[in-house]
């Protein structure tokens, strides 16, 4: 007989995850982890969700635990079936996230613990009779989300629950801000940079006779209220937008370059952005500004 048990999170295990989540999170980004603050709050809502977490009803943790460790745990959300909830989440339900510890001499039955939890979380959303359900690996850490490449255990775990990829491949890249562009003359005559409040972060401008010929914004606040240990040294690109009539002139690239010289004043060291699979100018674009790809991720598994 199994001694696997899954149950709810208990306060109590609150330390044993985040090192289990810090470990998920750890393979995809380097020295980048959460607090114990930072996953308690997760369990509770996601203000930085603020599209997506107000249509959120309901939120169970699980936890799969053997010889008193906990092996493997995973965050189910409810979404509301009323009018104002998008239509694809209406009634749905949804892992958050399912991490659990690869099989290791000493754990030779995580996997089992793995499929234990995710069953236990399909009977969950069961109960909830939410209609599709989804599964991804959205943990409190900029950049993780979807199935990670470098977690083959999880998508194993839920390829044997019975999910499949219904959606895109998206890539994480990452540049060490110290190797963009330095700043130098604007790519074309009369154009000059403005820096101002954006809406995903500080945004930086081209412009040429008060037009706005594109834009670069760079979000700096990924580690507020103590959600993140560390992560000081890092920065989002938000968005980056060149007018179609003005591409393939530099401004793209001048304006990293804008974007970098600001951000190596406030000491942040790296950047990252992303892209789909499909977008391959942009990848050669950002591979050629300096951006290496950190991690592959599947998105939108559904069961």
């Amino acid at each position: 007989m199994s001694s696997i048990s899954v149950r709810r999170f208990a306060r109590s295990d609150r330390e044993q995850v985040t090192t289990l989540v810090n470990a998920h999170i750890g393979a995809v980004l380097p020295n980048v982890s959460v607090s114990v603050q930072g996953l308690l709050s997760q369990l509770e809502r996601e203000p930085g969700e603020f599209v997506v977490d107000p249509w959120v009803a309901e939120r169970v943790a699980l936890v799969a635990e053997q010889r008193g460790r906990i092996v493997a745990a995973a965050l189910l959300l409810r979404y509301r079936r009323d009018e104002d909830v998008a239509r694809r989440y209406r009634g749905a339900g949804e892992i958050r996230w399912l991490v659990c510890w690869p099989e290791a001499p000493y754990r030779p039955d995580a996997s089992e613990a793995g499929d234990l939890l995710a069953a236990a979380c399909l009977a969950q959303l069961a109960r909830w009779n939410a209609s599709p359900r989804y599964a991804d690996g959205a943990l409190p850490a900029p950049g993780v989300y979807g199935v990670p490449e470098q977690w083959p255990h999880v998508a194993a775990i839920y390829r044997r629950a019975g999910f499949r990829a219904e959606g895109r491949t998206e890539i994480v890249l990452v540049a060490d801000v110290a190797d963009l562009l330095r700043p130098g003359p604007p790519p074309l005559p009369g154009l000059a940079s403005r820096r101002t409040v954006g809406g995903n972060g500080t945004r930086i401008s081209a412009v040429r006779d008060e037009a706005v010929l594109g834009f670069v914004e760079v979000d700096t606040n990924l580690d507020t209220g103590a959600r993140m240990s560390r992560l000081g040294g890092w920065a989002d690109v938000g968005e980056l937008w060149v007018a179609e009539s003005h591409r393939r002139q530099g401004v793209g690239g001048w304006l990293l370059g804008q974007a970098a010289a600001w951000l190596r004043l406030g000491e942040v060291t790296r950047l990252l952005d992303y892209a789909d699979a499909g977008q391959g100018d942009y990848l050669a674009f950002l591979a050629a500004a300096g951006f290496s790809t950190v991690t592959r991720t599947i998105r939108e598994l559904v069961c």
